[in-house]
């Protein structure tokens, strides 16, 4: 602590790299700018349901918002930056075995320059370069009078940039907390935001259409002042042409340096990645273990996509000695590394590009049951969810073993695990996994976080009557009581379908999980029944009392708990 304090210079160097934006950042800071823009605009065009006056009023709004000077800087660069970061990305991947909401993404942005173009260069760039201020009444004319076939190419770009945001943005908010709660609103709005500027345009191109018959209006609307001199119309050609000319080259050398690349790496030679089944894929070198899994058809969980966010692809380098010689993690996996709290060997595969043979053993391969075809994908990855997880433990349990035949161990350590499991289901939760003499048990998989976090709290009190009728009954057979220990805690997880191609089950996997397990550990050495998270009372609008904060293994920040006393179950629900 006190190096990470004071650094000297190669401290303060790494202190400056880890404060560096990543491309993943700067891609998302890059969209985010040019989907708040797409935003307005499409607003703007759904004023066009009110009247082409309201139109106007909003245009003016989007001019005072857009075009200060700060604005444009932010703007353009975000343009020029996400479309060089786009461009990036299609050189970096290798493999093109996509979901269909992948492949959707990809199209719609290698799509959106080309079918949006001319608009830009007709109105944004035609103010910036000839000082021609076109409005609603020019654009519609154009577009919906004199040349429909470009407004329908104008629709059809606006409503693939709006889908390729969209698709951003749920790559992003879906590993969120709450995003299963926000989803339907914000499914509402990704479908109504384009209707409504659809119809607002139509309704503001018929109105034009009426406006256009008056010679009057014509002669004031469409004056050289707003729709341009033919010199300038072939100056703005000529930019448009070249704008074209460059992005169709700037595709161009992509997949040419993607070839000129493979060739290298065919000619560098390729490495083999071994899977515990036995299977070798061999792929270029410069590949990640994410890639070759898919280029080999093996089952790989990756929630977040390849993006290294959700840690669900990571991987454990089996044979240590070829480890010992791999890449370091750069940045974006050392973080997701160090939250997790990942013990050597174990890495990201979709940010691991092995120079050499390797053998791995994914920590979570899903494999689905009974899934329609359309649907594998989907089901092998899982969902984000919103869940609480229960872990709970019999104390005591070795030196119950070493006193009793084996028989009576199996026999004491089945009622206790059967009265838990009452106590589990009268509550409304499900008995996920047996873990020896103790349990792993969900809430929340089919219901709203409030209800499944009092399930859950009510469930402690469920278990502790269940055990306290154990012990009564056991006591002359026993001589002594069962204890136990239960860690209780809520958020996010990934729900789904894993295991192997033999076998496999339905479970839960993540922080939340690891969380929960841990706090069940904490309750042996503090000597409580129970250790109950902060974030389960925050789910069920209760409130937790008094709290402590307890570290965690693998977590940088300690966390909120209450800590329940072995005899104060019943008054679980009453802070």
């Amino acid at each position: 602590m006190e190096q990470a304090a004071r650094p000297g210079g190669a401290g303060l160097l790494r202190a400056l790299r880890s404060a560096r934006p990543s491309t993943r950042q700067l891609r998302l800071f890059s969209g985010l700018v040019l989907f708040a823009y797409v935003l307005t605009h499409l607003l703007t065009h759904a004023l066009g349901n009110v009247s082409l006056g309201a139109m106007e009023a909003g245009l003016a709004v989007k001019v005072a918002l857009w075009r200060t000077q700060p604005a444009l800087v932010l703007l353009y660069g975000a343009l020029l930056l996400h479309l060089v970061l786009g461009l990036h990305a299609l050189y970096e991947r290798r493999f093109f075995r996509l979901r269909p909401v992948e492949t959707a993404q990809f199209l719609l942005g290698l799509a959106v320059p080309v079918l949006l173009l001319s608009h830009v260069v007709g109105t944004r760039l035609a103010w910036s370069l000839e000082e021609i201020e076109r409005g609603y009444p020019q654009v519609l004319y154009a577009t919906w009078v004199a040349n429909p076939g470009s407004g329908a190419m104008l629709a059809a770009g606006l409503v693939a940039a709006w889908l390729h945001g969209c698709f951003g943005l749920y790559f992003w908010l879906r590993l969120k907390r709450g995003f299963a709660r926000a989803a339907p609103w914000l499914l509402a709005g990704a479908v109504l935001v384009p209707v409504l500027a659809l119809l607002g345009g139509v309704q503001g191109g018929r109105s034009v259409a009426r406006l256009a018959a008056d010679p009057a209006w014509r002669a004031e609307f469409l004056a050289p002042g707003h729709i341009g001199l033919p010199a300038q119309g072939e100056r703005l050609a000529a930019v448009r042409r070249g704008l074209m000319e460059a992005y169709a080259a700037a595709l161009a050398l992509v997949v040419l340096a993607r070839g000129l690349r493979t060739l290298a790496e065919t000619r560098g030679g390729f490495v083999r990645i071994t899977y515990p089944d036995g299977r070798i894929v061999r792929v270029p070198r410069g590949s990640n273990v994410l890639e070759a899994s898919r280029r080999g058809r093996v089952p790989h969980a990756s929630v977040c996509g390849g993006r290294g966010r959700c840690s669900t692809c990571r991987i454990r380098v089996v044979d240590a000695e070829r480890g010992r010689f791999l890449p370091e993690p750069e940045r974006a996996e050392r973080l997701v590394l160090d939250r997790i709290g990942a013990s050597p060997g174990i890495r990201l595969a979709c940010q691991l590009r092995p120079d050499r043979d390797l053998t791995v053993a994914p920590l979570f391969t899903p494999q689905a049951r009974n899934a329609p075809s359309h649907d594998t994908e989907r089901a092998a990855t899982g969902e984000e969810r919103f869940v609480v997880v229960l872990f709970a433990d019999l104390r005591g349990s070795t030196r119950l073993a070493e006193e009793r035949l084996p028989y009576d161990t199996v026999f004491v350590i089945g009622r206790f695990l059967g009265a838990v499991g009452r106590g589990v289901r009268e509550a409304g939760g499900s008995v996920n996994q047996h873990l020896g003499d103790g349990l792993m048990a969900i809430f929340g998989i089919d219901g709203d976080p409030k209800t499944a976090a009092r399930a859950a709290l009510a469930a402690v009190d469920g278990i502790a009557e269940q055990v306290e009728q154990l012990n009564r009954t056991l006591a002359a057979d026993l001589g002594e009581r069962l204890r136990y220990g239960i860690g209780l805690h809520a958020g996010t997880a990934i729900v789904g379908e894993m295991g192997d191609e033999a076998e496999s089950r339905f479970t839960v996997l993540g922080d939340t999980v690891n969380v929960a397990a841990r706090l069940e550990g904490l309750t042996k050495a503090m000597g409580k029944v129970a250790v109950i998270s902060e974030a389960v009372y925050a789910a069920a609008g209760l409130s937790a009392g008094d709290l402590h904060e307890v570290t965690l293994t693998g977590r940088a920040q300690p966390l909120r708990v209450r800590l329940i006393e072995a005899r104060a179950t019943a008054a679980l629900q009453d802070g």
